[in-house]
């Protein structure tokens, strides 16, 4: 399953979970150990997928981020830090 968690005309940030895992209300789990995030950069058309610990340290850092209310370029400031990680560009088929 994909969530887009963020939307931007720089970036777009998808959570991704393959654990199929349901809870007891029969909503999905999230499980970073099978799944993970999908940071995608429009301008520089390059990607990056965070998984395992990388997704935890991601998610820690983003819940600290939102909790000070920042501004959209504060946000694109923070993801264009880990789109300098990425040397896969994108191509479109």
């Amino acid at each position: 399953m994909q969530t887009m968690i963020y939307d931007s005309d720089a970036f777009c940030v998808l959570q991704l979970d393959w654990s199929g895992a349901q809870s007891a209300e029969g909503a999905a789990q999230s499980d970073l150990s099978r799944g993970g995030y999908e940071i995608v950069d429009k301008f520089a058309r390059k990607e990056i997928f965070l998984g395992g610990s990388a997704a935890e340290g991601f998610r820690d850092s983003v819940q600290k981020l939102i909790a000070q209310e920042p501004s959209s370029e504060e946000i694109d400031d923070f993801l264009d830090r880990y789109s300098a990680l990425s040397r896969q560009s994108l191509q479109a088929h």
